[in-house]
Formats: structure tokens, sequence, C-alpha cells
């Protein structure tokens, strides 16, 4: 029932909050000049530091590193968008993730029953590839695009139909997983499969209402998947 799996990366194959807290604390610190412009430019990407959480329409969550540097450009006079999202691609790329459930043996278990695998993320394509191959993920994927692979972003769905037309595969028999409405939407726009997941920041009444199926962490795939076959 399902030959391809293509997943987002941030608050799906890694836990949002526990990986992109770390992230935004560490580099909002080395661009803030106070505590108090600080405070003004975590506000301006929606992070909560005091809950090492973000708010539900934050940038950050399924944003482009571009859209994180227009929100937080009028409190940096003198940056430029261009410096200002080289700069986010640098930190992103040296930020730990936190894995949302066990990957290695999660990901060799799809490829040992022949399933594509891919991951299309709003994160560039650097710091994805440079976040997957500090973690010795970077094998187990037939397919990794950022917002600037030349697919455009999601909500639209070009990373996936990319995806679909890379390996043959009808859209049908292959599953969107993600944590955000831009991946179910993208889903939807692709006739793929739609899997939501609890692992960002969206809640289950959120994602409900526009997914297949909601489930706590991917670590519950195997369990759906084998679940269609019965």
């Amino acid at each position: 029932m399902i030959d391809g799996i293509l997943f987002d990366k941030d608050g799906t194959l890694f836990d949002f909050r526990k990986s992109w807290g770390g992230w935004a604390r560490d580099f909002l610190a080395g661009i803030a000049r106070d505590a108090a412009h600080s405070a003004a430019l975590a506000e301006a990407i929606g992070f909560i530091p005091q809950e090492n959480s973000f708010h539900p329409q934050s940038p950050v969550i399924a944003a482009t590193a571009e859209d994180i540097a227009e929100a937080l450009l009028p409190h940096l006079p003198g940056e430029t968008g261009a410096a200002l999202k080289a700069r986010i691609d640098a930190a992103a790329a040296r930020a730990e993730m936190i894995e949302a459930a066990p990957l290695v043996p999660l990901l060799s278990g799809f490829r040992s029953r022949g399933i594509r695998l891919g991951v299309a993320t709003n994160d560039s394509e650097a710091p994805a590839k440079a976040q997957l191959g500090a973690l010795g993920l970077t094998g187990h994927f037939d397919f990794i695009a950022g917002y600037d692979s030349g697919h455009g972003a999601k909500p639209g769905p070009g990373m996936l139909l990319a995806f679909l037309r890379q390996h043959g595969l009808e859209p049908g028999r292959v599953a969107m997983v993600g944590d955000s409405l831009h991946d179910l939407e993208a889903a939807r726009a692709a006739g793929m499969r739609r899997v939501a997941v609890l692992t960002g920041i969206a809640t289950e009444a959120d994602l409900a209402p526009h997914a297949d199926v909601v489930l706590p962490d991917i670590g519950a795939l195997p369990a759906w998947i084998g679940g269609l076959a019965a």
C-alpha cells in the first residue's frame, strides 16, 4: 500500500522544541546587543525563551530562512537580507538535532521493505543535509530537498511532485509525513496520503481535520502502514 514516504524534517524527523529551541536561544544570543534587544528579536520570530518553545505562527516552524531573516531585519539596522540568511543557515547547520524517534532502525526497516524515502523541508538544502549527515542519516534517503532546491517551498507541492517523478511513484501510494498544515496542504495538492505527527508545535485539533491519520510521532508509522495492508 505504501511505496514511498516523504518526511518533513523539523518537527517530524526531529523534535521541534528540543532541536530548534536551542538554535533560537544560541542564534539570538549571538546577534543581540543586550537583553532587551534579544527579547525584541525573540518576539519577532515568535520564540518563547522561558518555555524553549514557539508561538504557533512563528516563521521558524514552517517558513524559510528568508522569511526568518525578513522578520528579524527591522531589528537589525545595517544588516542585509542575504547576509542574515547566510548567518541563519550557518547556525542551523551547527544546531544539534534531537531525533523524534530512533531514526536509524526506523529508516533501515523501511528501506529493507523497498520503500523509497525522502525529505522535503522548508529549511535550506545545505543545512538540512548537514544536520542529516551529522547523525549518519543521509544515506538512508533517496531524495533530500529544501525550499531552495529548485522545486519551491511548501505548502506548494513542488518538492513532493519532484520526489514522485524521480522514482516513478504513484501519489496515492506515497505518504507525506509532517507536523504542520504546510505539510498536509502540500500532500493534498500532490495527491499523497497525509500523515500528521505531534512532535512539532501544532496540536491534534489543529491537524486532524486536514490529515488522513494523526500519529504521536514517526515511530508509529510501521504499525499504521501494517494496518493498511491488513
